[in-house]
């Protein structure tokens, strides 16, 4: 977002809220790394973002779900009024239940599908009631603040996460959770293992069983999931970092420089370096 005539709210450098009231466009080439898990909502405005090599244009209405790690930049933007929420793991993630709501849910850390999300008029209402409270608690030094922005995040979530299942239903069936097993399993590990094989025995299935998942649901093979992940951070290292494509490619598991300049040329038609070069 356009860092310019903003209002920021901050709960101890763990969650914050910024509110943007103006119009004015704005160009940011330089990309940005996401360092806490953030949400943007545009509520009234139009641009263009780039989200991890992916463009997406948007007008209107649209909610963002970014996690860290993610590479975030700016082509065009006009933006009239917009909200930005920010907060660490160990301030809201939950991993032992309500998945749906937790930060390895459907908002985030989702890489198969667009992290966005947009609400109607109703939803919309509900979204800034709850803006509003977020807004008085900070400014508020009542007892229990932390719990009360905690259930406030968590609202704006829970709201968040009906407007997609409203528009795109969720699967709950046994063969769509092995996909997103999997899939998590893929973001924890894939700097160590590269293997279908390794996920399938973490998972207790065979790799067949695990392909045949991949083709019911037309996402292509474990393989290449594993490998788009893979090249996926050798991307963001590349654009956002100065560090080495020897060193990328320790980093990312691999014993061999030249073997990884191979895989990453396979799949991308350019070198890392000359990847790194075309920035």
């Amino acid at each position: 977002m356009a860092l310019q005539d903003i209002s920021t709210y901050t709960y101890k450098n763990i969650f914050s809220l910024r509110a943007v009231q103006f119009e004015k466009a704005c160009v940011v080439s330089k990309p940005e790394k996401v360092v806490d898990y953030a949400i943007f909502w545009v509520k009234e405005g139009k641009g263009t973002y780039h989200i991890d090599f992916k463009k997406y244009d948007f007008e209107g209405n649209v909610l963002f779900f970014l996690s860290p790690g993610q590479v975030f930049s700016v082509e065009t933007e006009s933006i009239k009024v917009a909200y930005q929420l920010s907060f660490v793991k160990d301030f809201y993630c939950i991993e032992t239940h309500d998945k749906e709501v937790s930060c390895n849910g459907v908002l985030f850390n989702n890489m198969h599908e667009a992290p966005l999300v947009q609400p109607n008029l109703k939803e919309t209402a509900k979204l800034e009631f709850i803006i509003a409270n977020l807004i008085e608690e900070f400014t508020s030094s009542d007892t229990a603040q932390y719990d009360m922005l905690h259930a406030y995040l968590k609202q704006f979530i829970v709201s968040s996460v009906r407007i997609k299942k409203e528009f795109h239903p969720l699967k709950n069936d046994e063969e769509s959770k092995l996909f997103k097993d999997f899939s998590l399993l893929v973001d924890s590990n894939f700097t160590k293992l590269h293997a279908v094989s390794d996920y399938a025995t973490k998972l207790g299935v065979s790799p067949k069983s695990l392909t045949k998942n991949f083709q019911k649901y037309k996402l292509g093979t474990p393989s290449d999931f594993i490998k788009n992940r893979i090249v996926l951070e050798a991307k963001r290292q590349l654009k956002y970092t100065d560090t080495s494509v020897k060193e990328i490619a320790y980093n990312l598991g691999f014993s061999d420089p030249a073997y990884f300049t191979r895989f990453f040329t396979k799949i991308e038609n350019t070198s890392p370096k000359q990847f790194k070069k075309s920035l």
